[in-house]
């Protein structure tokens, strides 16, 4: 793909040259990029190009417009096609050619959210430092200003990845409790360590191996954890008359609030540091 959109144009026999196979397989490629949803364009003779891409999409995973979750609602869509359906295999191998990237092309929103965004992106073109301004914290109940190296946005921009140069972490923060954004004339400084945590089914960013949790659940708990984390049904299995989340999960507080708000459906089994989370949690609200 790198080749079919440099500044070079290459004959399929010389594309064949380069990657070591037949001329036969580059015709392949071409075929399977053009079911892929790409636009593919004869020069002339046997010279093929893809359409050459937007100035600011250096790379092709920018492309892609789906978060995880929305790519799992499309999923399940698609899965209630009739079988017979026309279009359904060609769009599930669309879907599947971008179903791990967590980018969209726009942001719709509040102004004052597409203005923090635009800022915001501008920033990690620039590799500039920003301030949020007047961040509303929901961890630590404070709402002030974060000096932060904004570096990649997830969930269709309602929330940006960035090293918080306070704390010396990489942290997400969501796009709404921002009040604006300052764009800072210093660069970054800890691009090294700009990076991505994992994100559990619960939506809760976390480094290393998290917490095995294992939950049975009613058929109404088991609803409204669907519908409230798609993601979730990867670690969801039937067992008997009972539904059964297993899986692993960053910090605490994400799944316990499911649990505690869903008391009289959920049941812990085998995870004792969520079971001390919930007994540490009821009996702080209790005094």
């Amino acid at each position: 793909m790198r080749l079919m959109t440099g500044n070079v144009y290459f004959t399929v026999d010389e594309l064949a040259e380069k990657l070591d196979t037949s001329y036969r397989s580059i015709y392949r490629y071409i075929d399977t990029f053009k079911e892929l949803g790409f636009v593919v364009e004869k020069i002339h003779g046997n010279v093929y190009r893809l359409v050459k891409m937007p100035s600011p999409f250096k790379d092709l995973s920018k492309l892609v417009y789906f978060s995880d979750e929305e790519a799992k609602v499309l999923c399940n869509l698609i899965e209630n096609l009739n079988s017979t359906h026309s279009l359904k295999a060609s769009l599930y191998k669309k879907l599947a050619a971008i179903y791990d990237i967590t980018s969209i092309n726009e942001f719709k929103g509040s102004k004052s959210n597409a203005a923090s965004v635009q800022a915001i992106s501008n920033a990690i073109a620039e590799k500039k430092r920003v301030v949020l301004k007047n961040y509303a914290s929901s961890h630590s109940g404070e709402t002030r200003d974060r000096v932060v190296e904004p570096f990649a946005f997830t969930n269709n921009h309602i929330e940006v990845w960035a090293y918080d140069c306070e704390k010396g972490d990489c942290r997400l923060f969501k796009i709404p409790r921002i009040e604006w954004v300052d764009i800072l004339p210093e660069d970054w400084e800890n691009e090294k360590k700009h990076h991505r945590k994992n994100i559990d089914a619960f939506h809760m960013a976390y480094d290393g191996d998290g917490t095995p949790v294992k939950l049975e659940l009613s058929l109404r708990a088991k609803n409204l954890l669907l519908e409230e984390f798609p993601l979730a049904e990867a670690f969801v299995h039937q067992e008997k008359e009972k539904w059964v989340f297993d899986g692993v999960v960053g910090p605490l507080e994400g799944v316990g609030r499911f649990c505690i708000g869903l008391a009289k459906d959920v049941k812990v089994v085998d995870s004792p540091e969520l079971e001390k989370y919930i007994s540490d949690y009821i009996n702080d609200y209790l005094k």
